[in-house]
């Protein structure tokens, strides 16, 4: 950010802007960013981006020349069509949105009509643009698995939608958590609309919900007139290999509203996303359209359409392995396991038995939360990472408070082995300096 001097003249006032402009939670992903910023020598075990080493900018002009191939062998549009097609404003739903359903019905066992798919820039829009079309009135507020994603809080508070917590556990969120948040927010005088979640590997804690869970989850949805907002980035990345079915392929009653990403499974930077909302809208004088309609005129008014150029990238990836990001995805899952594997081998070496250091084992994903022997604040890591060189994310951000946690995110996801292993060694030596300066050492790990 700029630097400002205190006699820099006020053009405008915070107080006079959106009141979420404010909060410190909306500066929470960029103050991360500032750090690494200003450490660029630090190695990030903050970073939950996708590894970049098996990637080569050929394969994005292959992709494009295979998808633009399709556009003229498949569909029969002429060389004009393809060139208006990929450069042109497009359709606001997306010019993939048939093979986003194909490979739903592939991979996830997800049977959808295309229509009901709206292909968005980033998971961001597409939970932006979902918050936007279930908050009526100000009554009207989301239920929020925590700890949590910020984005997910960051969005609501800049819609004016409320959000009321569900903890969660080790094992994720419990039905009986959601049923009971959903009747206290009914006490207080709010509408519950949905409730928002990760099943698999949620950041940051990597919990995952067992299939009775993901039941007893849909069963509470419809007894409290919920929808469920489920967001799934990492689920293809099991450490097991062993997936579970996600709720919206459990879904027979249009309860689940499915927010996907591209971004760790294509590319980050084509910042492709899409929503899969075919509920029933019943509209005025008895017509029906789908929820994914409404989505697409706020669209309309927001980014109009999500670029097709980009959109042309990731189609032609998923038509290089015939519609499968599973298959896409092989070699990225294995290094994601090994990576996985490698942090918590990592920390069991050099954490041992009274260290007064523990952590989550998750089952997949990319994330481990660390308990560690002191209070964890964003000064701490500041010094971590100008110290030390080794950049994590503290807790408290995902918890919507300033109050210190003594718990923190580490991400295996972004690093090579070696810098993984370099990263590690830091950060123990980081704990161990804290720990011993607030009167504890923690023990070396076996």
């Amino acid at each position: 950010m700029p630097v400002l001097t205190d006699q820099a003249a006020p053009d405008l006032f915070l107080s006079g802007l959106h009141p979420a402009l404010g909060d410190g939670l909306l500066t929470s992903v960029t103050f991360l960013n500032e750090v690494a910023g200003r450490y660029p020598g630090a190695l990030s075990l903050a970073a939950g981006a996708p590894y970049e080493g098996g990637w080569d900018l050929e394969d994005v002009h292959a992709a494009l020349r295979r998808f633009c191939a399709h556009l003229r062998d498949d569909r029969g549009l002429s060389e004009a069509e393809v060139r208006r097609t990929v450069l042109q404003y497009g359709r606001t739903k997306g010019i993939v949105h048939e093979l986003i359903a194909r490979h739903l019905s592939l991979d996830e066992g997800i049977e959808v009509d295309p229509e009901a798919v709206v292909v968005t820039v980033g998971f961001q829009e597409a939970l932006f643009l979902s918050l936007s079309a279930l908050r009526r009135d100000p009554g009207d507020a989301l239920l929020a698995v925590v700890p949590a994603f910020v984005g997910l809080t960051g969005a609501a508070r800049l819609l004016g939608m409320p959000v009321v917590p569900v903890p969660s556990g080790p094992d994720g969120v419990e039905p009986a958590e959601v049923a009971r948040a959903a009747r206290e927010a009914r006490r207080a005088g709010l509408r519950p609309r949905a409730c928002c979640l990760v099943p698999d590997f949620a950041n940051p804690t990597g919990s995952r919900m067992s299939l009775a869970q993901r039941t007893g989850l849909l069963e509470v949805a419809a007894a409290e007139d919920l929808l469920i907002l489920e967001d799934n980035p990492y689920g293809f990345f099991p450490l097991d290999g062993t997936r579970l079915p996600t709720l919206k392929s459990l879904d027979r009653d249009r309860r689940v509203v499915y927010l996907g990403s591209l971004a760790k499974t294509v590319y980050p930077g084509a910042r492709i996303g899409y929503v899969v909302a075919d509920q029933v809208v019943a509209a005025p004088g008895g017509g029906r359209l789908l929820l994914a309609d409404c989505l697409a005129r706020a669209k309309s008014m927001v980014t109009v359409n999500t670029p097709p150029i980009t959109q042309a990238v990731v189609g032609g990836r998923l038509l290089a392995h015939g519609g499968s990001l599973a298959a896409a995805n092989r070699r990225e899952a294995r290094f994601y396991r090994d990576a996985l594997t490698h942090l918590l081998d990592g920390l069991g070496r050099r954490f041992g038995p009274g260290s007064g250091v523990r952590w989550t084992r998750p089952a997949g994903g990319f994330f481990v939360t660390v308990e560690v022997p002191f209070e964890v604040t964003d000064t701490e890591l500041e010094r971590s990472a100008g110290e030390f060189g080794v950049i994590w994310s503290p807790l408290h951000h995902f918890y919507d408070s300033a109050a210190p946690l003594r718990l923190l995110r580490l991400s295996c996801s972004s690093l090579s082995p070696a810098d993984a292993e370099a990263a590690l060694d830091r950060f123990a030596s980081f704990v161990g300096t804290v720990a011993a300066e607030n009167g504890q050492r923690p023990a070396a790990g076996g």
